[in-house]
Protein backbone atom coordinates (compact mmCIF):
# COMPACT_ATOMS: atom_id res chain seq x y z
CA UNK A 1 0.00 0.00 0.00
CA UNK A 2 0.55 3.62 -0.45
CA UNK A 3 1.19 4.56 3.04
CA UNK A 4 2.68 7.83 3.15
CA UNK A 5 -0.80 8.97 1.35
CA UNK A 6 -2.15 7.01 3.36
CA UNK A 7 -3.67 7.69 7.06
CA UNK A 8 -6.86 7.96 9.40
CA UNK A 9 -8.03 10.87 11.41
CA UNK A 10 -4.74 13.08 10.18
CA UNK A 11 -2.41 10.02 11.34
CA UNK A 12 -0.03 9.35 8.22
CA UNK A 13 0.93 5.93 8.41
CA UNK A 14 4.60 4.75 7.35
CA UNK A 15 5.09 1.51 6.00
CA UNK A 16 7.03 -0.24 9.40
CA UNK A 17 4.05 -2.12 10.45
CA UNK A 18 4.05 -5.44 12.22
CA UNK A 19 1.89 -7.33 14.06
CA UNK A 20 0.81 -8.48 17.65
CA UNK A 21 -2.07 -10.51 19.21
CA UNK A 22 -4.26 -7.46 19.10
CA UNK A 23 -3.85 -6.67 15.37
CA UNK A 24 -1.82 -4.31 13.25
CA UNK A 25 0.71 -1.50 14.63
CA UNK A 26 1.64 0.55 12.30
CA UNK A 27 4.23 3.65 12.96
CA UNK A 28 2.53 6.85 12.12
CA UNK A 29 2.92 10.61 11.79
CA UNK A 30 0.40 12.64 13.94
CA UNK A 31 -0.98 15.90 12.48
CA UNK A 32 1.44 17.85 13.86
CA UNK A 33 4.13 16.37 12.73
CA UNK A 34 5.37 13.83 15.42
CA UNK A 35 5.81 10.14 15.60
CA UNK A 36 2.92 8.11 16.78
CA UNK A 37 1.48 4.60 16.41
CA UNK A 38 -1.79 3.35 15.10
CA UNK A 39 -3.13 0.15 16.08
CA UNK A 40 -5.82 -1.21 13.65
CA UNK A 41 -7.56 -3.93 15.88
CA UNK A 42 -7.78 -7.41 14.31
CA UNK A 43 -11.45 -7.08 13.22
CA UNK A 44 -12.09 -11.40 14.32
CA UNK A 45 -11.05 -9.97 17.87
CA UNK A 46 -12.53 -6.32 18.20
CA UNK A 47 -15.93 -7.45 16.71
CA UNK A 48 -16.42 -10.45 19.32
CA UNK A 49 -19.64 -9.08 21.63
CA UNK A 50 -18.49 -6.70 24.37
CA UNK A 51 -14.52 -6.24 23.07
CA UNK A 52 -14.78 -2.89 21.63
CA UNK A 53 -16.53 -1.30 24.85
CA UNK A 54 -14.12 -2.67 27.32
CA UNK A 55 -11.34 -1.62 24.52
CA UNK A 56 -12.90 2.07 24.79
CA UNK A 57 -13.19 1.80 29.35
CA UNK A 58 -9.53 0.76 29.39
CA UNK A 59 -8.00 3.46 27.41
CA UNK A 60 -10.69 5.91 29.04
CA UNK A 61 -8.64 5.11 32.03
CA UNK A 62 -5.62 5.13 30.93
CA UNK A 63 -6.25 8.58 29.53
CA UNK A 64 -7.42 9.99 33.60
CA UNK A 65 -4.30 7.83 34.78
CA UNK A 66 -2.20 10.40 32.55
CA UNK A 67 -4.03 13.34 32.83
CA UNK A 68 -3.48 12.53 37.02
CA UNK A 69 0.03 12.94 35.79
CA UNK A 70 1.38 8.98 35.47
CA UNK A 71 3.74 9.28 32.50
CA UNK A 72 4.81 5.58 32.53
CA UNK A 73 2.10 4.89 29.55
CA UNK A 74 1.99 5.28 26.05
CA UNK A 75 -0.69 8.02 26.03
CA UNK A 76 -3.71 7.14 23.59
CA UNK A 77 -4.71 9.83 21.87
CA UNK A 78 -8.00 8.57 20.76
CA UNK A 79 -9.65 5.25 19.68
CA UNK A 80 -12.17 5.97 15.98
CA UNK A 81 -14.09 3.77 13.70
CA UNK A 82 -14.21 3.91 10.09
CA UNK A 83 -16.61 1.63 8.72
CA UNK A 84 -16.55 -1.89 10.19
CA UNK A 85 -12.61 -0.91 10.93
CA UNK A 86 -11.34 0.46 14.82
CA UNK A 87 -7.90 1.79 15.29
CA UNK A 88 -6.38 3.02 18.09
CA UNK A 89 -4.20 6.44 18.02
CA UNK A 90 -0.88 7.04 20.05
CA UNK A 91 0.36 10.16 21.03
CA UNK A 92 3.46 8.81 21.04
CA UNK A 93 5.70 6.34 18.94
CA UNK A 94 5.46 2.72 20.01
CA UNK A 95 8.63 1.43 18.30
CA UNK A 96 11.09 0.66 18.93
CA UNK A 97 10.52 -1.88 21.76
CA UNK A 98 12.41 -3.76 24.22
CA UNK A 99 12.15 -6.92 22.27
CA UNK A 100 13.27 -4.88 18.81
CA UNK A 101 16.94 -4.27 20.91
CA UNK A 102 17.01 -7.42 22.41
CA UNK A 103 16.43 -9.13 18.81
CA UNK A 104 19.71 -6.96 17.72
CA UNK A 105 22.28 -8.76 20.37
CA UNK A 106 22.59 -7.53 24.46
CA UNK A 107 21.71 -4.54 25.35
CA UNK A 108 23.51 -1.98 27.62
CA UNK A 109 23.41 -3.25 30.91
CA UNK A 110 22.87 0.42 32.58
CA UNK A 111 20.34 0.57 30.64
CA UNK A 112 18.88 -2.71 30.99
CA UNK A 113 18.58 -1.46 34.56
CA UNK A 114 16.82 1.75 34.06
CA UNK A 115 14.35 0.09 31.43
CA UNK A 116 13.40 -2.17 34.87
CA UNK A 117 13.60 0.01 37.45
CA UNK A 118 10.79 2.58 35.27
CA UNK A 119 8.80 -0.21 34.27
CA UNK A 120 8.71 -1.51 38.02
CA UNK A 121 7.78 2.20 38.96
CA UNK A 122 4.94 2.44 36.30
CA UNK A 123 3.52 -1.14 37.43
CA UNK A 124 2.97 -0.34 41.04
CA UNK A 125 1.37 3.34 40.20
CA UNK A 126 -0.69 1.28 38.03
CA UNK A 127 -1.44 -1.29 41.74
CA UNK A 128 -1.67 1.74 43.70
CA UNK A 129 -4.39 2.66 41.24
CA UNK A 130 -6.54 -0.21 41.61
CA UNK A 131 -5.81 -1.53 38.04
CA UNK A 132 -2.98 -3.76 36.38
CA UNK A 133 -1.50 -3.78 33.08
CA UNK A 134 -2.36 -7.60 31.94
CA UNK A 135 0.47 -8.16 29.13
CA UNK A 136 3.90 -7.39 30.20
CA UNK A 137 6.59 -8.35 28.06
CA UNK A 138 9.23 -7.12 25.93
CA UNK A 139 7.06 -6.11 22.84
CA UNK A 140 5.14 -4.03 25.37
CA UNK A 141 7.76 -1.88 26.62
CA UNK A 142 8.67 1.18 24.34
CA UNK A 143 11.95 2.60 24.42
CA UNK A 144 11.69 6.35 23.55
CA UNK A 145 14.77 8.58 21.79
CA UNK A 146 15.66 9.41 25.31
CA UNK A 147 15.74 6.07 26.69
CA UNK A 148 12.96 6.14 28.64
CA UNK A 149 10.26 2.80 29.18
CA UNK A 150 7.04 2.90 28.36
CA UNK A 151 4.39 0.62 28.10
CA UNK A 152 1.86 0.23 25.72
CA UNK A 153 -1.21 -2.13 25.29
CA UNK A 154 -2.08 -1.38 28.87
CA UNK A 155 -5.65 -3.59 30.07
CA UNK A 156 -6.31 -4.20 25.70
CA UNK A 157 -5.16 -8.26 26.06
CA UNK A 158 -7.60 -7.95 29.39
CA UNK A 159 -10.04 -6.26 27.65
CA UNK A 160 -10.26 -8.99 24.86
CA UNK A 161 -10.63 -11.79 27.21
CA UNK A 162 -12.91 -10.30 29.71
CA UNK A 163 -10.74 -10.76 32.57
CA UNK A 164 -8.93 -8.48 35.38
CA UNK A 165 -5.40 -9.67 35.41
CA UNK A 166 -3.94 -10.08 38.99
CA UNK A 167 -1.12 -8.28 40.19
CA UNK A 168 1.05 -11.09 40.85
CA UNK A 169 0.33 -11.67 37.03
CA UNK A 170 2.38 -8.32 36.31
CA UNK A 171 5.14 -9.02 39.18
CA UNK A 172 5.88 -12.53 36.89
CA UNK A 173 5.67 -10.52 33.54
CA UNK A 174 8.45 -7.76 34.91
CA UNK A 175 10.45 -11.08 36.51
CA UNK A 176 10.36 -12.69 32.82
CA UNK A 177 11.42 -9.40 31.78
CA UNK A 178 14.60 -9.35 34.28
CA UNK A 179 15.34 -13.27 33.30
CA UNK A 180 15.24 -12.41 30.12
CA UNK A 181 17.57 -9.79 30.26
CA UNK A 182 20.09 -11.73 32.14
CA UNK A 183 20.37 -14.86 30.22
CA UNK A 184 21.08 -11.83 26.89
CA UNK A 185 24.32 -10.73 28.81
CA UNK A 186 24.85 -14.45 28.66
CA UNK A 187 29.07 -15.05 30.10
CA UNK A 188 29.69 -11.02 28.96
CA UNK A 189 28.86 -9.66 32.03
CA UNK A 190 28.08 -12.75 34.73
CA UNK A 191 27.35 -10.30 37.45
CA UNK A 192 24.85 -8.13 36.15
CA UNK A 193 22.64 -11.78 35.03
CA UNK A 194 23.18 -12.35 38.35
CA UNK A 195 21.68 -9.98 40.11
CA UNK A 196 18.54 -9.71 37.37
CA UNK A 197 17.87 -13.68 38.07
CA UNK A 198 18.10 -11.87 42.00
CA UNK A 199 15.85 -9.59 41.58
CA UNK A 200 13.78 -11.59 39.03
CA UNK A 201 13.42 -14.05 42.02
CA UNK A 202 12.43 -11.26 44.21
CA UNK A 203 9.55 -9.98 42.08
CA UNK A 204 8.05 -13.33 42.30
CA UNK A 205 8.48 -14.15 45.70
CA UNK A 206 8.25 -10.59 47.56
CA UNK A 207 6.78 -8.20 44.95
CA UNK A 208 7.65 -5.31 42.59
CA UNK A 209 8.63 -3.27 45.32
CA UNK A 210 11.39 -5.21 47.08
CA UNK A 211 12.84 -6.14 43.63
CA UNK A 212 13.09 -2.68 42.78
CA UNK A 213 14.40 -1.44 45.48
CA UNK A 214 17.29 -4.48 45.29
CA UNK A 215 18.02 -3.46 41.97
CA UNK A 216 18.59 0.37 42.83
CA UNK A 217 20.90 -0.64 46.15
CA UNK A 218 23.03 -3.22 44.48
CA UNK A 219 23.75 -1.01 41.13
CA UNK A 220 27.17 -1.07 42.62
CA UNK A 221 27.16 -4.38 40.92
CA UNK A 222 26.52 -2.86 37.62
CA UNK A 223 29.45 -1.12 34.83
CA UNK A 224 30.32 2.19 37.18
CA UNK A 225 27.78 1.40 39.30
CA UNK A 226 25.11 3.66 38.01
CA UNK A 227 21.89 2.88 36.35
CA UNK A 228 21.88 5.45 33.42
CA UNK A 229 19.56 5.64 30.09
CA UNK A 230 22.23 7.21 27.58
CA UNK A 231 23.19 3.71 25.74
CA UNK A 232 19.50 2.54 25.63
CA UNK A 233 18.57 5.45 24.06
CA UNK A 234 21.69 5.26 21.49
CA UNK A 235 20.16 1.85 20.82
CA UNK A 236 17.25 3.46 20.66
CA UNK A 237 17.64 5.99 18.03
CA UNK A 238 19.88 3.41 16.42
CA UNK A 239 16.76 1.20 15.38
CA UNK A 240 14.07 3.27 15.32
CA UNK A 241 12.44 3.25 11.87
CA UNK A 242 12.01 7.05 11.17
CA UNK A 243 13.99 8.67 13.70
CA UNK A 244 13.74 12.05 12.35
CA UNK A 245 10.36 11.95 10.83
CA UNK A 246 9.37 14.71 7.89
CA UNK A 247 7.45 17.56 8.81
CA UNK A 248 3.81 17.11 8.03
CA UNK A 249 3.19 19.90 6.09
CA UNK A 250 -0.27 19.29 5.40
CA UNK A 251 -2.29 20.02 2.20
CA UNK A 252 -1.88 22.82 -0.35
CA UNK A 253 -4.19 24.16 -2.57
CA UNK A 254 -4.49 21.86 -5.76
CA UNK A 255 -2.70 19.14 -4.24
CA UNK A 256 -3.82 15.58 -4.78
CA UNK A 257 -4.81 13.06 -2.55
CA UNK A 258 -2.70 13.28 0.57
CA UNK A 259 -3.91 14.66 3.56
CA UNK A 260 -7.26 15.80 3.80
CA UNK A 261 -10.32 14.73 5.67
CA UNK A 262 -10.84 11.05 5.72
CA UNK A 263 -14.68 10.69 5.99
CA UNK A 264 -17.30 9.38 8.28
CA UNK A 265 -14.34 8.66 10.79
CA UNK A 266 -15.83 8.34 14.77
CA UNK A 267 -14.33 8.68 18.22
CA UNK A 268 -15.30 5.74 20.37
CA UNK A 269 -14.22 8.08 23.63
CA UNK A 270 -16.75 9.79 25.85
CA UNK A 271 -15.43 13.37 26.05
CA UNK A 272 -15.39 14.87 29.34
CA UNK A 273 -18.30 16.73 29.81
CA UNK A 274 -19.87 16.11 26.28
CA UNK A 275 -22.49 13.68 24.98
CA UNK A 276 -22.75 10.21 26.34
CA UNK A 277 -22.42 8.23 22.90
CA UNK A 278 -19.31 8.44 19.72
CA UNK A 279 -18.57 12.23 18.76
CA UNK A 280 -18.79 12.38 15.32
CA UNK A 281 -15.63 13.97 12.92
CA UNK A 282 -17.01 13.33 9.65
CA UNK A 283 -17.74 15.89 6.83
CA UNK A 284 -20.41 18.52 8.44
CA UNK A 285 -20.63 16.96 11.33
CA UNK A 286 -18.92 17.93 14.79
CA UNK A 287 -19.34 21.88 13.82
CA UNK A 288 -22.36 24.31 13.93
CA UNK A 289 -22.46 27.26 10.85
CA UNK A 290 -20.34 30.67 12.10
CA UNK A 291 -19.29 28.33 15.69
CA UNK A 292 -15.28 28.33 16.37
CA UNK A 293 -13.72 25.07 15.27
CA UNK A 294 -13.91 21.77 17.70
CA UNK A 295 -16.93 23.47 19.02
CA UNK A 296 -19.63 19.78 19.83
CA UNK A 297 -23.19 19.93 18.15
CA UNK A 298 -25.22 22.04 20.83
CA UNK A 299 -22.79 22.99 23.07
CA UNK A 300 -22.44 26.59 24.27
CA UNK A 301 -19.48 28.81 23.23
CA UNK A 302 -18.89 30.39 25.97
CA UNK A 303 -18.78 27.12 27.74
CA UNK A 304 -16.14 25.72 25.24
CA UNK A 305 -14.06 28.85 25.97
CA UNK A 306 -13.81 27.87 29.73
CA UNK A 307 -13.01 23.95 29.79
CA UNK A 308 -9.58 23.56 28.37
CA UNK A 309 -9.67 21.07 25.07
CA UNK A 310 -8.66 18.15 25.39
CA UNK A 311 -5.72 16.10 23.62
CA UNK A 312 -8.01 13.94 21.33
CA UNK A 313 -10.23 17.27 20.56
CA UNK A 314 -7.03 18.80 19.49
CA UNK A 315 -5.14 16.39 17.41
CA UNK A 316 -9.13 15.96 15.76
CA UNK A 317 -9.13 19.55 15.20
CA UNK A 318 -5.59 19.88 14.13
CA UNK A 319 -6.22 16.91 11.54
CA UNK A 320 -9.94 18.81 10.54
CA UNK A 321 -8.30 21.96 9.58
CA UNK A 322 -5.33 21.09 7.12
CA UNK A 323 -7.95 20.71 4.47
CA UNK A 324 -9.84 23.90 3.69
CA UNK A 325 -13.12 23.74 3.33
CA UNK A 326 -14.16 24.34 -0.58
CA UNK A 327 -12.22 20.69 -1.39
CA UNK A 328 -13.67 18.75 1.35
CA UNK A 329 -16.41 16.93 -0.51
CA UNK A 330 -14.31 15.44 -3.10
CA UNK A 331 -11.18 15.09 -0.90
CA UNK A 332 -13.57 12.77 1.10
CA UNK A 333 -14.82 11.06 -1.47
CA UNK A 334 -11.13 10.13 -2.01
CA UNK A 335 -9.97 9.44 1.00
CA UNK A 336 -12.44 6.83 1.52
CA UNK A 337 -11.34 4.99 -1.16
CA UNK A 338 -7.55 5.46 -0.27
CA UNK A 339 -8.57 4.73 3.45
CA UNK A 340 -10.03 1.32 2.50
CA UNK A 341 -7.92 0.20 -0.14
CA UNK A 342 -4.95 0.75 2.41
CA UNK A 343 -7.17 -1.30 5.78
CA UNK A 344 -7.68 -3.92 3.05
CA UNK A 345 -3.84 -4.09 1.68
CA UNK A 346 -2.76 -4.44 5.51
CA UNK A 347 -5.55 -6.77 6.49
CA UNK A 348 -4.02 -9.05 3.22
CA UNK A 349 -0.88 -8.78 4.30
CA UNK A 350 -1.36 -9.21 8.28
CA UNK A 351 -3.39 -12.45 7.04
CA UNK A 352 -0.57 -13.40 4.65
CA UNK A 353 2.31 -13.41 7.59
CA UNK A 354 0.17 -15.02 9.87
CA UNK A 355 -0.15 -17.64 7.57
CA UNK A 356 3.22 -17.86 7.34
CA UNK A 357 3.77 -17.79 10.88
CA UNK A 358 1.35 -20.20 12.17
CA UNK A 359 2.30 -22.44 8.83
CA UNK A 360 5.72 -22.45 9.92
CA UNK A 361 5.65 -22.07 13.38
CA UNK A 362 8.49 -24.49 15.46
CA UNK A 363 7.56 -27.01 17.97
CA UNK A 364 7.98 -26.33 21.40
CA UNK A 365 11.89 -26.61 22.93
CA UNK A 366 13.47 -26.02 25.90
CA UNK A 367 16.88 -25.00 25.66
CA UNK A 368 18.34 -25.19 28.97
CA UNK A 369 17.17 -24.82 32.65
CA UNK A 370 18.75 -23.00 35.86
CA UNK A 371 17.65 -24.27 39.46
CA UNK A 372 18.46 -21.51 42.04
CA UNK A 373 18.32 -22.67 45.34
CA UNK A 374 19.45 -19.81 48.77
CA UNK A 375 22.62 -19.10 49.45
CA UNK A 376 21.84 -18.90 53.05
CA UNK A 377 21.56 -21.25 55.53
CA UNK A 378 17.99 -21.75 56.48
CA UNK A 379 16.72 -21.55 60.34
CA UNK A 380 14.52 -23.88 62.23
CA UNK A 381 10.83 -24.18 60.93
CA UNK A 382 12.08 -22.00 58.04
CA UNK A 383 10.32 -21.93 54.57
CA UNK A 384 12.60 -22.05 51.30
CA UNK A 385 12.01 -21.10 47.73
CA UNK A 386 13.93 -22.58 45.22
CA UNK A 387 13.58 -21.16 41.52
CA UNK A 388 13.91 -22.41 38.22
CA UNK A 389 14.49 -20.41 34.87
CA UNK A 390 12.96 -22.27 32.26
CA UNK A 391 14.39 -21.24 28.40
CA UNK A 392 12.96 -22.06 25.61
CA UNK A 393 12.65 -21.44 21.84
CA UNK A 394 9.95 -18.78 22.44
CA UNK A 395 6.89 -21.32 20.68
CA UNK A 396 3.57 -21.93 21.80
CA UNK A 397 2.95 -25.46 24.22
CA UNK A 398 2.59 -26.98 27.04
CA UNK A 399 5.94 -27.83 29.43
CA UNK A 400 5.32 -30.59 32.13
CA UNK A 401 7.21 -31.05 34.95
CA UNK A 402 7.93 -32.36 38.35
CA UNK A 403 9.94 -31.09 41.52
CA UNK A 404 11.95 -34.15 43.33
CA UNK A 405 13.22 -33.85 46.95
CA UNK A 406 15.90 -35.97 48.75
CA UNK A 407 14.93 -36.00 52.08
CA UNK A 408 11.23 -37.48 51.51
CA UNK A 409 9.33 -39.11 48.48
CA UNK A 410 6.84 -36.45 47.87
CA UNK A 411 7.29 -35.80 43.71
CA UNK A 412 5.41 -32.12 42.96
CA UNK A 413 4.53 -31.95 39.44
CA UNK A 414 3.37 -28.89 37.32
CA UNK A 415 2.07 -27.95 33.62
CA UNK A 416 3.44 -24.51 32.34
CA UNK A 417 1.37 -23.05 29.35
CA UNK A 418 4.32 -21.51 27.20
CA UNK A 419 3.12 -18.15 24.62
CA UNK A 420 4.71 -17.01 21.19
CA UNK A 421 7.34 -15.28 21.36
CA UNK A 422 8.47 -15.41 25.35
CA UNK A 423 11.21 -17.40 25.82
CA UNK A 424 12.06 -17.31 29.79
CA UNK A 425 9.17 -18.85 32.51
CA UNK A 426 9.53 -18.93 36.39
CA UNK A 427 9.25 -22.56 38.54
CA UNK A 428 9.25 -21.85 41.93
CA UNK A 429 9.41 -24.63 44.87
CA UNK A 430 8.13 -23.68 48.35
CA UNK A 431 9.85 -26.41 50.47
CA UNK A 432 9.28 -26.09 54.50
CA UNK A 433 11.19 -28.21 56.89
CA UNK A 434 10.48 -28.33 60.24
CA UNK A 435 12.55 -30.33 63.25
CA UNK A 436 16.02 -30.20 64.81
CA UNK A 437 18.22 -31.07 62.40
CA UNK A 438 21.20 -30.16 59.94
CA UNK A 439 21.04 -31.40 56.63
CA UNK A 440 21.51 -30.96 52.73
CA UNK A 441 18.60 -30.41 51.15
CA UNK A 442 18.55 -30.68 47.64
CA UNK A 443 15.51 -30.19 44.86
CA UNK A 444 15.80 -31.44 41.42
CA UNK A 445 13.27 -29.95 38.57
CA UNK A 446 13.06 -32.29 36.13
CA UNK A 447 11.32 -31.19 32.91
CA UNK A 448 9.32 -34.63 31.17
CA UNK A 449 8.23 -33.17 28.21
CA UNK A 450 8.51 -31.70 25.35
CA UNK A 451 11.68 -34.06 24.99
CA UNK A 452 14.50 -34.30 25.78
CA UNK A 453 14.19 -35.10 28.99
CA UNK A 454 16.26 -32.01 30.94
CA UNK A 455 17.05 -31.76 34.88
CA UNK A 456 18.99 -29.43 37.40
CA UNK A 457 19.09 -29.59 40.87
CA UNK A 458 20.19 -27.27 43.53
CA UNK A 459 21.44 -27.65 47.42
CA UNK A 460 20.69 -25.56 50.37
CA UNK A 461 21.66 -26.32 53.82
CA UNK A 462 19.05 -26.49 56.70
CA UNK A 463 20.19 -26.33 60.25
CA UNK A 464 17.92 -26.33 63.49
Amino acid sequence: MNNPASGVAGFRLTEHTWMTELGNWIDAISPDGRRAGALLFDPKIIGLPGVRDRVVQAVMTDQRLVLGGLTGLIPVADVVAAGDQVWLLTAQAVSPTLADLLAAGPIDPNGAASSLVETAQTLQALHAAGITHGSVHPGTVVITAEGVSLLSERGLADAIRAQVSPRERDAAGWASLARGLAASFGRSAPEVAELFERVASAATTLGLGPARDLLVNERGRLPGGRITRDGLAKAARGRSAFAQPPPYAGPQDGAGDEGGDEGDIVTLLHVPGGTAGPVHFGPGVGTQPDAPAGTRPGQDIGTRAQRPETPAEHIWRAGRDQTSAPHRAARARRRRTILSTAVFAVIMAGAVLAWFTLGNAPDLEVRSIDVVAPKKTQGCDSAAVITATVITNGAPGEITYEWRKNLDKEIVQGTLRTTSGQTSYTVPLRWTLRGKSDVKATATLRIRSPGPVRTDKATFTYRC
